[in-house]
Protein backbone atom coordinates (compact mmCIF):
# COMPACT_ATOMS: atom_id res chain seq x y z
CA UNK A 1 0.00 0.00 0.00
CA UNK A 2 1.08 3.57 -1.01
CA UNK A 3 1.87 5.96 2.20
CA UNK A 4 0.77 9.19 2.74
CA UNK A 5 4.46 9.74 2.58
CA UNK A 6 4.92 8.59 -1.53
CA UNK A 7 1.34 10.24 -1.75
CA UNK A 8 2.88 13.94 -0.95
CA UNK A 9 6.15 13.48 -2.66
CA UNK A 10 4.69 12.63 -6.32
CA UNK A 11 2.47 15.49 -5.63
CA UNK A 12 5.13 18.10 -4.66
CA UNK A 13 7.81 16.55 -6.58
CA UNK A 14 10.18 16.33 -4.08
CA UNK A 15 12.10 13.45 -3.61
CA UNK A 16 14.18 14.05 -0.56
CA UNK A 17 14.48 11.47 2.37
CA UNK A 18 15.56 13.74 4.56
CA UNK A 19 11.75 15.19 5.05
CA UNK A 20 9.47 13.52 7.80
CA UNK A 21 5.82 13.41 6.65
CA UNK A 22 5.01 16.29 8.88
CA UNK A 23 7.46 18.88 6.53
CA UNK A 24 6.13 16.84 3.67
CA UNK A 25 2.47 17.91 4.72
CA UNK A 26 3.56 21.56 5.34
CA UNK A 27 5.10 22.04 1.97
CA UNK A 28 2.04 20.43 0.71
CA UNK A 29 -0.20 23.02 2.14
CA UNK A 30 1.99 25.71 0.44
CA UNK A 31 2.58 24.28 -2.97
CA UNK A 32 -0.10 25.20 -5.43
CA UNK A 33 -1.01 22.12 -7.43
CA UNK A 34 -4.06 23.61 -9.77
CA UNK A 35 -3.30 25.07 -13.36
CA UNK A 36 -5.11 26.57 -15.39
CA UNK A 37 -5.95 24.33 -18.15
CA UNK A 38 -7.18 26.63 -20.69
CA UNK A 39 -4.40 29.15 -20.21
CA UNK A 40 -2.23 26.19 -20.62
CA UNK A 41 -3.50 25.40 -24.07
CA UNK A 42 -3.88 28.80 -25.29
CA UNK A 43 0.12 29.05 -24.18
CA UNK A 44 0.68 26.32 -26.31
CA UNK A 45 -2.13 26.79 -29.20
CA UNK A 46 -0.36 27.22 -32.75
CA UNK A 47 -2.15 29.00 -35.69
CA UNK A 48 -3.35 26.50 -37.41
CA UNK A 49 -4.95 24.60 -34.18
CA UNK A 50 -6.44 27.99 -33.67
CA UNK A 51 -7.99 28.25 -37.25
CA UNK A 52 -9.21 24.21 -36.78
CA UNK A 53 -11.14 25.68 -33.55
CA UNK A 54 -12.57 28.19 -35.40
CA UNK A 55 -13.71 25.89 -38.50
CA UNK A 56 -15.11 23.65 -35.71
CA UNK A 57 -16.97 26.20 -34.22
CA UNK A 58 -18.46 27.70 -37.02
CA UNK A 59 -19.32 24.07 -38.61
CA UNK A 60 -20.61 23.37 -36.08
CA UNK A 61 -23.34 25.74 -36.18
CA UNK A 62 -26.81 26.61 -36.64
CA UNK A 63 -25.93 29.61 -39.13
CA UNK A 64 -23.64 26.60 -41.29
CA UNK A 65 -26.25 24.08 -41.33
CA UNK A 66 -28.98 26.58 -42.62
CA UNK A 67 -26.66 28.50 -45.17
CA UNK A 68 -25.39 25.19 -46.23
CA UNK A 69 -28.72 24.03 -47.12
CA UNK A 70 -29.43 27.45 -48.81
CA UNK A 71 -26.76 27.16 -51.11
CA UNK A 72 -27.77 23.86 -52.02
CA UNK A 73 -31.28 24.75 -52.82
CA UNK A 74 -29.87 27.74 -54.60
CA UNK A 75 -27.66 25.69 -56.45
CA UNK A 76 -30.58 22.66 -57.77
CA UNK A 77 -32.83 25.92 -58.23
CA UNK A 78 -30.14 27.35 -60.58
CA UNK A 79 -29.18 24.19 -62.17
CA UNK A 80 -32.95 23.00 -63.17
CA UNK A 81 -34.36 26.46 -63.96
CA UNK A 82 -31.30 28.47 -65.35
CA UNK A 83 -28.22 26.62 -65.50
CA UNK A 84 -29.17 23.53 -67.42
CA UNK A 85 -26.53 22.62 -68.96
CA UNK A 86 -23.74 23.45 -65.81
CA UNK A 87 -24.73 20.28 -63.38
CA UNK A 88 -28.18 18.78 -64.54
CA UNK A 89 -30.23 16.44 -62.69
CA UNK A 90 -28.46 14.31 -60.74
CA UNK A 91 -26.11 17.26 -59.79
CA UNK A 92 -23.49 14.84 -60.24
CA UNK A 93 -20.76 18.71 -59.47
CA UNK A 94 -22.78 19.08 -56.07
CA UNK A 95 -22.34 15.70 -54.90
CA UNK A 96 -18.68 16.15 -56.38
CA UNK A 97 -18.67 19.23 -54.22
CA UNK A 98 -20.20 17.52 -51.20
CA UNK A 99 -17.92 14.72 -50.86
CA UNK A 100 -15.05 17.35 -51.13
CA UNK A 101 -15.88 19.41 -48.29
CA UNK A 102 -16.74 16.67 -46.48
CA UNK A 103 -13.78 15.00 -47.11
CA UNK A 104 -11.98 18.15 -45.68
CA UNK A 105 -14.36 18.67 -42.89
CA UNK A 106 -13.92 16.04 -40.78
CA UNK A 107 -10.20 15.73 -40.31
CA UNK A 108 -10.02 19.44 -39.24
CA UNK A 109 -12.85 18.41 -36.86
CA UNK A 110 -10.96 15.92 -35.30
CA UNK A 111 -8.46 17.67 -35.22
CA UNK A 112 -9.92 20.15 -33.06
CA UNK A 113 -12.01 17.02 -30.69
CA UNK A 114 -8.59 15.71 -30.14
CA UNK A 115 -6.97 19.21 -28.64
CA UNK A 116 -10.48 19.07 -26.55
CA UNK A 117 -10.30 15.58 -25.24
CA UNK A 118 -6.46 16.53 -24.46
CA UNK A 119 -7.62 19.35 -22.29
CA UNK A 120 -10.33 17.54 -20.63
CA UNK A 121 -7.80 14.84 -19.94
CA UNK A 122 -5.05 17.13 -18.56
CA UNK A 123 -8.19 19.06 -16.37
CA UNK A 124 -9.16 15.41 -15.23
CA UNK A 125 -5.91 15.03 -14.02
CA UNK A 126 -5.48 18.73 -12.36
CA UNK A 127 -8.84 17.77 -10.77
CA UNK A 128 -7.17 14.67 -9.36
CA UNK A 129 -4.42 16.10 -7.74
CA UNK A 130 -6.30 18.50 -6.21
CA UNK A 131 -8.82 16.20 -4.71
CA UNK A 132 -5.88 14.09 -3.64
CA UNK A 133 -4.07 16.92 -1.67
CA UNK A 134 -7.58 18.08 -0.15
CA UNK A 135 -7.85 14.57 0.86
CA UNK A 136 -4.34 14.69 2.58
CA UNK A 137 -5.11 18.11 4.05
CA UNK A 138 -8.68 16.31 5.44
CA UNK A 139 -7.03 13.54 6.76
CA UNK A 140 -4.18 15.39 8.86
CA UNK A 141 -6.98 17.72 10.19
CA UNK A 142 -8.69 14.66 11.13
CA UNK A 143 -6.00 13.18 12.62
CA UNK A 144 -5.39 16.54 14.29
CA UNK A 145 -9.03 16.59 15.44
CA UNK A 146 -8.78 13.47 17.36
CA UNK A 147 -5.35 14.98 19.21
CA UNK A 148 -7.01 17.59 20.81
CA UNK A 149 -10.10 15.39 21.45
CA UNK A 150 -8.00 12.82 23.39
CA UNK A 151 -5.63 15.86 24.90
CA UNK A 152 -8.80 17.72 26.10
CA UNK A 153 -10.36 14.62 27.17
CA UNK A 154 -7.65 14.16 29.40
CA UNK A 155 -7.71 17.94 30.65
CA UNK A 156 -11.17 17.51 31.84
CA UNK A 157 -10.46 14.33 33.22
CA UNK A 158 -7.90 15.91 35.28
CA UNK A 159 -9.34 19.11 36.15
CA UNK A 160 -12.08 16.79 37.64
CA UNK A 161 -10.06 14.76 39.46
CA UNK A 162 -8.44 17.79 41.06
CA UNK A 163 -12.18 19.25 41.75
CA UNK A 164 -13.19 15.93 43.74
CA UNK A 165 -9.95 16.45 45.98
Amino acid sequence: MVTRKEIVKKLINKNNEELSEDELMELLFDEPLAIDVDKQFEETKTKWDALADKFTEIAGSWGFIIGFSLFIIIWILLNVTILKNLDPYPFILLNLLLSCIAALQAPIIMMSQNRSAKKDTLRGKNDYKTDLKSELILEQLHEQINKLTINQNKIIKILEEKEKK
